[in-house]
């Protein structure tokens, strides 16, 4: 089963309009708040990743679902479930590269049990103070969509981890940045409704979602999508910029005459279902499943 249909269930099962996005907006408090799993040998492994490192990417990649949102991330709690044989240097490693990464985002508390594997859970918060919130259903037939960055050198860095070599792929794929600044440079100044997600799981993830939350189509010019020229030495590198995850950054449709800086226009919203690349029509099958 593929992860998408047990948050329908799960939706379907709440009859809850808070569920869909990747943080839930609660409107009354002023917050969006929002939930991750990490799980070893399946989101990591602790061939390729020291504690110091995997403290700083599970912060981050949280960072980028309160940046996703267009809210301001404001507060961590930490739940830790470790094997028996962890020792007091992980711990500390881990907590140190967990405070780097949040800066002045506040750890406020946890939990630490004990399991088979190191499976790590973190919930954040973000206020919504002076920011207008983001919806994937908030895409609308003549706006434009624009991303925050490159795309593919996660998945790239992956590939490198796996054949033993370091460089600046690896690099990002380990320590990934949330696009905070363009998140805020939108959810500070836009009036109007506007779609926004991070690529954690793909920019054709993240583009297909909004599309099906906002019942419109997508025409994308891939060559206008950026991506470091580098990993043109591998074959499947077109794959890479689409479907490789973990890269981070942010997809968000916004109406034309909204200037973004430091964003990069890749195609328009328009009238109808699905996604097209260049004329052709983008399918799931290659979507990454966390199953």
């Amino acid at each position: 089963m593929k992860e998408q249909e047990f948050i329908t269930i799960i939706k379907n099962s709440l009859q809850s309009d808070l569920i869909g996005d990747d943080c839930a907006y609660l409107k009354d408090l002023g917050i969006v708040i929002s939930q991750d799993n990490l799980t070893e040998d399946i989101h990591f492994s602790t061939k390729y990743i020291d504690a110091y490192t995997l403290g700083y990417k599970a912060a981050a990649v949280n960072i980028s679902d309160i940046a996703a949102s267009g809210a301001k991330p404001e507060y961590i709690t930490v739940g830790l479930s470790l094997p028996k044989n962890t020792d007091a240097e992980f711990i500390k490693e881990f907590y140190n590269g967990l405070k780097d990464a949040c800066g002045e985002i506040k750890i406020v508390g946890g939990d630490i049990t004990g399991s088979d594997k190191i499976f790590i859970s973190i919930a954040i918060i973000g206020t919504t103070k002076n920011r207008k919130i983001s919806s994937r259903s908030n895409a609308k037939p003549g706006y434009k969509i624009i991303v925050s960055g490159k795309h593919g050198s996660s998945s790239a860095g992956l590939k490198e981890l796996f054949n033993g070599k370091q460089n600046k792929f690896t690099q990002i794929h380990l320590m990934p940045k949330a696009q905070l600044d363009f998140s805020k440079n939108i959810a500070e100044n836009i009036k109007e409704d506007y779609a926004m997600m991070d690529t954690s799981d793909g920019l054709a993830d993240a583009l297909i979602k909004i599309a099906n939350a906002s019942n419109v189509s997508m025409e994308i010019d891939f060559n206008k999508i950026p991506y470091d020229k580098d990993i043109e030495k591998f074959k499947d590198y077109k794959d890479l910029i689409l479907f490789g995850g973990e890269d981070y950054q942010l997809v968000a449709c916004v109406p034309l005459e909204f200037e973004v800086k430091n964003s990069f226009e890749i195609g328009y919203v328009k009238e109808g279902q699905g996604v097209k690349i260049n004329g052709k029509q983008l399918t799931d099958l290659k979507l990454f499943n966390h199953f």
